[in-house]
């Protein structure tokens, strides 16, 4: 569907309801990074980084050698809280020192580490937390900037305000990333659909199509029988 992957350098956005696998997918663009040798680091906003481990080795069954990845330091699960700082902003002013003391240790971390992959998991928290619609794009282009500042390509996950399709809402700070990878749940949730749609991908030709896709023991699976001429 991306035609050979996200472009380097690049700043993504996957935006999914409760259950999609947000988290999942990112996590797995950080796995099959590290096993090619490209120090990856997922910054983990609302999970403790040992329950994350726990999920996606639950997930990803198949996947043995993630605890070999985690302890060579090519795959690095930070776990930020923004309740130690963030949470407790009770102002503007308060909240911005606060991000960007978070940003500042993200961006510490990433060169210390030498990482050009990376994910946030996830912006949901920050747009809890600042309600100012003009403040909160205006933090979230800053931490795009400082991703492309440090030459890493990263992948960001939000909540999306309804998992179905016909119900997208495009956010005013989702025109700031690279790109956006929606992902969608249809139907009854014994007959649950998943389905993944690339909305943008800037300077690079992608599939148009919906489609659907699964989450398995290896990985995702993405039914992608499309033979359509990228246009």
């Amino acid at each position: 569907m991306l035609y050979g992957g996200i472009p380097e350098t690049s700043q993504i956005l996957i935006s999914g309801g409760p259950g999609a696998g947000k988290t999942l997918m990112s996590f797995e663009y950080l796995y099959r990074n590290a096993k090619m040798g490209n120090t990856s680091v997922l910054f983990a906003f609302e999970e403790e980084p040992a329950r994350i481990l726990e999920n996606v080795k639950s997930a990803f069954s198949e996947l043995t050698d993630i605890d070999d990845l985690v302890r060579d330091g090519k795959l690095i699960i930070d776990g930020k809280t923004p309740s130690d700082s963030i949470l407790g902003a009770s102002d503007d002013g308060h909240s911005a020192y606060e991000f960007g003391k978070v940003l500042a240790d993200m961006e510490s971390l990433i060169m210390s580490t030498k990482a050009n992959r990376v994910v946030v998991d996830s912006l949901s928290v920050f747009n809890m937390l600042i309600r100012d619609d003009a403040l909160y794009r205006k933090y979230m282009l800053a931490l795009i900037l400082s991703m492309r500042r440090l030459g890493v390509t990263s992948i960001m996950t939000t909540e999306m305000e309804s998992p179905e399709r016909h119900k997208l809402v495009f956010k005013p700070e989702y025109f700031i990333f690279d790109g956006i990878i929606a992902l969608y749940q249809t139907g009854e949730e014994s007959k649950r659909m998943l389905a993944t749609e690339i909305l943008k991908i800037r300077g690079s030709k992608h599939s148009f199509v919906t489609t659907p896709y699964e989450i398995t023991p290896a990985g995702f699976r993405i039914f992608a029988a499309e033979d359509i001429a990228p246009y």
